[in-house]
């Protein structure tokens, strides 16, 4: 059995910090006070992770670079690793936050137990969970249960994951959900190329490689804070994952149409249809919560995009007739529905301790709901995706289904949006598209293309 995994050199990170040739040591007890005092926000009171990670950081000034990167490492460690840590203490013992953070320390950077314990004021006999941690977890007999223990994951979606894919490739998924997600972006082509931005991004001392399958993207090497970039703020590009890239590239939206994001949010793939639409024509951004359409709108103005129409929609009674407008007028519509997000783990590890066994099928009722509302603003020949960023067939297949046979739409091949090569290097043959972290190195989505009848 192996340690709980990290890239190579992350670990090293913990230790010292580069500066030119010269090695900095870290102060660990600044790095220890934050990544407690954020686990402690996130784990006992309930805050998403990064934001709590997020107000500590900004309020702790004086951290170097390396020390927020060791602290921001260690926050998401632990939260990931939360499982596992607490079973390998045994039930009933409490799961105290600096006896958590010394298991992980132990665990995952290789730091011994002693040294481990004097930093966070462990007794050694509290430390002893660690000996022979690996022998007991491949000693569990219920393979569903080892596979929760192994990738400390809830032991229902374990079963979800091994129910639908098979316990071999349940466990694949898993371990790809335990490693760190790149840091990808989205060129803005409004504002430059992809080898453009490439070449600015060099001149500010950041090293990025092109994506894998997406056009537009880039994977940045994740040393320096993209948000304080200049091209950043002068709109260059937006960070967003390859898939959910590849999700706004399936829309088809195209110059001069009529394009509905009907969950758009903050507008991470609103931005990306502004893009391909040349920011001519007009692009709807729909969505209940209307501060998240306020922050797609800032971004809107960062980016040069001037086509974007934001509208807020009633989330129950009165969607019908604030939507009466815009009924069988839309050339294209994305649904990015909401959902349970089981395929963003890997990126936000705490989702997997709020998520309950019930809501994959919870969410899959409103999913069939908004398909339906959305699906009548489509014209005569128009196109919808349905989307979402969840693994199973709960909130995928069976919507798609629903959508296809309840509402009549007829699949429309994905091969012509994204482009025939794409689209068999991503192993798509007909409407649907799935990407998973194990298998093309993005979170986790899903994607299904139905066009209206002329």
């Amino acid at each position: 059995m192996r340690k709980i995994s990290r890239p190579p050199n992350r670990g090293a990170r913990l230790h010292a910090d580069r500066a030119g040739s010269a090695e900095r040591p870290l102060r660990h007890d600044l790095v220890d006070a934050a990544v407690l005092e954020a686990c402690g926000l996130a784990l006992s009171q309930g805050w998403l992770a990064d934001r709590a990670l997020e107000r500590v950081l900004r309020r702790e000034r004086k951290l170097w670079a390396s020390e927020r990167r060791a602290a921001s490492e260690a926050t998401y460690g632990i939260i990931r690793w939360r499982g596992q840590l607490e079973w390998l203490l045994g039930a009933g013992r409490p799961a105290e936050m600096p006896l958590l953070y010394a298991l992980w320390l132990v665990r995952s950077t290789g730091l011994a137990a002693e040294e481990a314990g004097r930093r966070l004021g462990i007794p050694p006999k509290a430390l002893q969970a660690v000996a022979g941690a690996e022998g007991r977890i491949a000693a569990i007999a219920d393979p569903v249960e080892r596979l929760s223990v192994e990738e400390s994951l809830p032991r229902w979606i374990a079963e979800r994951f091994a129910a639908e894919m098979g316990l071999a490739e349940a466990r694949v998924l898993a371990r790809a959900m335990n490693t760190r997600a790149p840091l990808a972006v989205r060129v803005n082509l409004l504002r430059a190329t992809r080898d453009e931005l490439a070449r600015r991004l060099a001149g500010e001392g950041v090293g990025a490689a092109a994506t894998a399958h997406s056009p537009w993207g880039l994977v940045l090497d994740g040393h320096q804070n993209a948000f304080q970039l200049a091209s950043f703020k002068e709109g260059w590009f937006e960070i967003q994952d390859e898939g959910s890239q590849l999700l706004a590239l399936a829309v088809g939206a195209r110059p001069g149409k009529r394009v509905v994001d009907a969950c758009a949010g903050a507008g991470g793939k609103t931005l990306a249809l502004a893009m391909e639409m040349r920011s001519k024509g007009e692009l709807q951004a729909l969505d209940s919560d209307a501060d998240r359409l306020s922050e797609a709108k800032r971004r809107a103005r960062r980016a040069g995009v001037s086509n974007l129409r934001i509208r807020a929609i009633p989330a129950g009674a009165g969607a019908e007739e604030a939507l009466a407008d815009l009924c069988g007028t839309a050339d294209r519509v994305l649904v990015d529905a909401p959902c349970s997000g089981l395929g963003t783990l890997r990126r936000k590890p705490d989702a997997r301790w709020r998520l309950q066994p019930g809501e994959p099928e919870r969410f899959a009722a409103l999913q069939r709901e908004l398909a339906a509302r959305f699906a009548r603003l489509l014209k005569p020949g128009a196109r919808m995706l349905y989307a979402t960023c969840a693994i199973g067939r709960t909130e995928n297949e069976e919507v798609a289904r629903f959508v296809e046979e309840e509402l009549g739409l007829r699949p429309a091949p994905l091969a012509e949006p994204l482009g025939a090569e794409r689209a068999a290097a991503l192993g798509i043959t007909g409407h649907q598209m799935k990407l998973l972290p194990h298998l093309h190195f993005t979170d986790g989505f899903f994607g299904a293309l139905f066009e209206k009848a002329k």
